[in-house]
């Protein structure tokens, strides 16, 4: 796919200048919507570009800038094909791809779509994209059985623009899109459901397996963590000839949605007011919480989990367990179970991550793993939402300083989501505070000089949001070394949203002289800019 420039064959290309939307049109015709812009005054008008196909609601976005955009740092050298990027104060910016760029079928997802908005990403001077690499994909038939190939013609597509590419390694299943985990650890789990979380009524969560099962041989013979090791070395010696120079990083999954937790919030959960339950249900979770009991000397303790505890629907204020004044959680039994629990995934964590790690010991790729904000009910004195997903927090103990030191120890950058979240904008009931936990985290990780990389929670597009990105980037104490923008799609290019990214990506960077890389009589300056046109077909 070819990207439009309109122009002389020698030219410059600086970043697009603010956009101004005006003039709005809407075309309805064969089930295709478009939606083009042109703002004359400020120098953009519509020009020919190649179609950008997404399979839901569609948008065209075109742009032309003239002679008279100013101050953009982004220089584009025609005859060499090379984009200057800059960072901000050493902060790299990346995208995600669709969390589906990669079937469940191992084919690639609406490739012409990436193709073009890899090209559109590169000229924005966007340092590289994320791109999530699924466990049930490239292991889907049998233990050993790995199939790379779509994955490699991704990566081989973002080399061929000069981007940098990070790869998540997800050992999780996705409902939507749906990416379920491999077909064979599927039906091993059809037979012996213990392999999976569970909670107190017997429900299990089947989209990441139990850490209880950890070092369990469940799956044919072999314990996960020998799965999962031999399913790094497969991607090590794969992608090896992009090791250190197309692929940069590494995420490593580490439990639901890749995330360092318990899966205690559950699609069952139908309002603000719960704050999950606890995972420790399952047979191995339950033995080793018995064990445990008893080494105490409190064999009573080791039955389960909290029995005053709410469920996924009931506010932790009403009493029991999380109650503000004289609940469970404070006295003693409270203090030997949730350090327990804690402990358990803290301890996943590490063998993970230290697994990974020795793993890619001799690449020069940078590691990372990520945790999650559990920031609703964080104003509340037990923090219940973050004690149930396993991190021992409250308001008076910093839950946060061993997971950190956990992730400095293995060499491993930590991954904090919720850079866009403001605490004004959470439902009263919630009792959140997003900015006040992010600080709390924050200050963990430069305790115990631990590598910190940003992601935002959502694709919204509002302005408020890429100020809180900005502010968490670029204030006195900002700490991240990487931020990546989740996600690319048809929300991410569309019109109210990625014209906002636009403008949000050149506030990050301080204005830069015009670079002139022709002289002569036939120099064109950015005049003839790309067209980045985006049309998504309704389903």
């Amino acid at each position: 796919m070819e990207v439009s420039v309109i122009g002389s064959s020698q030219l410059n290309l600086r970043r697009i200048d603010n956009v101004g939307l005006c003039n709005l049109r809407r075309n309805l015709s064969a089930n295709i919507l478009n939606f083009k812009y042109s703002n004359y005054s400020k120098g953009y008008n519509l020009v020919q570009c190649p179609r950008f196909l997404w399979p839901s609601r569609s948008a065209v976005l075109s742009l032309r800038a003239s002679s008279s955009a100013q101050n953009q740092p982004l220089v584009y050298d025609k005859a060499s094909n090379i984009t200057t990027n800059i960072s901000i104060d050493g902060t790299k910016l990346c995208v995600g791809l669709p969390l589906d760029t990669v079937s469940s079928c191992n084919s690639i997802n609406h490739a012409r779509a990436i193709a073009a908005g890899l090209k559109a990403l590169k000229l924005l001077g966007v340092d590289g994209v994320e791109l999530p690499v699924w466990w049930g994909v490239a292991e889907k038939e049998g233990r050993g059985d790995y199939n790379w190939s779509s994955y490699l013609a991704i990566v081989e597509m973002v080399k061929s623009l000069d981007l940098e590419l990070h790869v998540s390694l997800c050992f999780h299943a996705s409902e939507d899109p749906k990416l379920p985990l491999p077909e064979w650890v599927s039906r091993i789990g059809d037979s012996n459901p213990s392999i999976y979380f569970t909670d107190k009524s017997g429900q299990q969560y089947k989209d990441c397996l139990s850490l209880g099962v950890d070092d369990v041989p469940v799956l044919d013979g072999k314990t996960p963590l020998e799965v999962y090791k031999e399913l790094l070395e497969s991607f090590k010696s794969s992608f090896s000839p992009f090791m250190g120079s197309t692929i940069t990083g590494l995420t490593i999954g580490l439990g639901p949605d890749g995330e360092l937790r318990y899966p205690s919030q559950r699609a069952t959960s139908t309002s603000l007011i719960g704050a999950g339950e606890f995972q420790c249900y399952d047979v191995n979770m339950l033995s080793q919480l018995k064990q445990h009991a008893e080494a105490h000397g409190n064999p009573l303790w080791g039955l389960g989990g909290p029995h005053d505890a709410p469920g996924y629907n009931e506010s932790p204020m009403a009493g029991g367990f999380f109650a503000e004044n004289g609940g469970a959680w404070e006295n003693q039994y409270g203090d030997f179970f949730l350090s327990w629990y804690s402990s358990q995934l803290l301890s996943h964590g590490d063998r993970v991550l230290s697994l990974a790690a020795s793993t890619f010991r001799d690449v020069p790729v940078a590691l990372s793993g990520k945790t999650p904000l559990m920031h609703r009910w964080s104003k509340a004195r037990s923090h219940p939402s973050e004690l149930t997903a396993g991190f021992y927090n409250t308001a008076s103990r910093d839950g946060y300083g061993d997971v950190a030191e956990m992730f400095s120890r293995n060499s491993c950058q930590m991954i904090l989501p919720g850079f866009d979240l403001t605490d004004d904008r959470q439902p009263a009931e919630s009792w959140s505070s997003p900015e006040t936990l992010l600080a709390a985290m924050q200050a963990s990780c430069r305790k115990h000089k631990t590598v910190v990389s940003g992601q935002n929670a959502v694709v919204c597009g509002s302005p408020r949001s890429f100020e809180q990105i900005s502010k968490n980037l670029m204030g006195e104490n900002a700490v991240a070394k990487l931020f990546t923008y989740q996600r690319m799609g048809a929300d991410f290019f569309s019109p109210e949203h990625f014209p906002r990214f636009t403008q949000f990506v050149r506030s990050l960077n301080e204005p830069a002289p015009l670079v002139d890389d022709l002289a002569g009589e036939d120099e064109e300056s950015a005049e003839s800019l790309l067209g980045i046109n985006m049309q998504m077909q309704t389903a």
